[in-house]
Formats: C-alpha cells, structure tokens, sequence
C-alpha cells in the first residue's frame, strides 16, 4: 500500500511540474526498451531518499546572436547514501531542453545533465529554469542557463510571447 501512495504522489507531483510542451516531451522521451530494463525508474529504486549537487547552479553565457543554440552540461555528484534516480528534468519553456541520465547514479558518482537553449525568436536578457525531479528531499532541484540574445541589426525583432494563465496572468 505504501508503494502505492508512493507512486501516485510521484506521478502527480510530476505532472504538476511538466509545461505541457509537447516538443519537449517527445525529447523527453525514452524509447520502450529503456523503460523494460532494470534502469527504469518505478516505485522500488525510488523510495530511498538521498542528496545530490550540481557543481555550478547557473551558468552565464554572455552575450549570443539571435537564433544560436547554447549548450552546456551541468555536473552533479550524488553525495547521498543511495541511488540517485532522476525522475525527469524540464526547461521552463520549449527552448530550453535537458538530457539527464536514465539509470541510476551510484552514491560517491558524478553524472551530466546536458541543456540546450534554443535563442531563436527570442531577444533582450534570458533566464531559462530546469526543474530536476530525483529521488530526494526537496524533489526538486533547479538550475538554470542565463545571459542575453541581441538581435542582429536589419532584422526585425521578434519576440516569443508567453501564453496568459486562467487567471489572465502571465505565466513565466
């Protein structure tokens, strides 16, 4: 029973963290033969709690023309005591799109999470979130790509705009 309350918390906190970007899911995505080994991630080699950190948790890229992709792979280590199992990871929007590894992370080991920020139809100051969802407390661990897109000159500028909320807010 345990178990079970576990995994309905786990799915629902993760769909409570998703964006809903379908392009981003479809990256996302692990084929079935990843799911049916005895990496994939299920209630079992979830339940022990442990710790990770990332070396840096923001990485500045300067300045980039507007349309280039930045790439850059944050370094973690599972300073806990049991397997680090990411659950998932997602970028704040569809631009920003993370890889992490699928089996688990041994305690004392280090993994990557490679991000891609895609700059194009975006211009000005940038702040791209990942939320990490893993096996510890809190579930969620954020990192984050920053710096600033300039548009080239003679082009015009066009700027991705955020869809309301609801509520009539706008989401960020």
């Amino acid at each position: 029973m345990k178990k079970f309350i576990f995994s309905a918390a786990l799915i629902a906190m993760i769909g409570l963290v998703s964006c809903g970007d379908q392009a981003q899911t479809e990256n996302n995505h692990t084929d079935e033969s990843t799911e049916s080994n005895t990496t994939a991630v299920t209630a079992n080699n979830v339940e022990a709690l442990t710790s990770f950190v990332f070396e840096e948790e923001a990485f500045d890229f300067g300045s980039i023309t507007q349309g280039e992709k930045v790439e850059h792979t944050f370094k973690f280590t599972n300073t806990g005591e049991n397997d680090l199992v990411i659950v998932s990871a997602k970028g704040s929007c569809g631009c920003t799109i993370p890889k992490w590894p699928k089996e688990p992370i041994a305690p004392g080991a280090s993994g990557d999470m490679h991000v891609i920020f895609n700059s194009d139809g975006k211009s000005g100051k940038q702040h791209k979130k990942v939320s990490v969802i893993a096996n510890t407390e809190p579930a969620t661990t954020v990192v984050a790509l920053r710096g600033d897109v300039i548009v080239p000159e003679g082009a015009s500028e066009v700027k991705t705009t955020t869809p309301a909320t609801p509520t009539g807010e706008t989401a960020q």
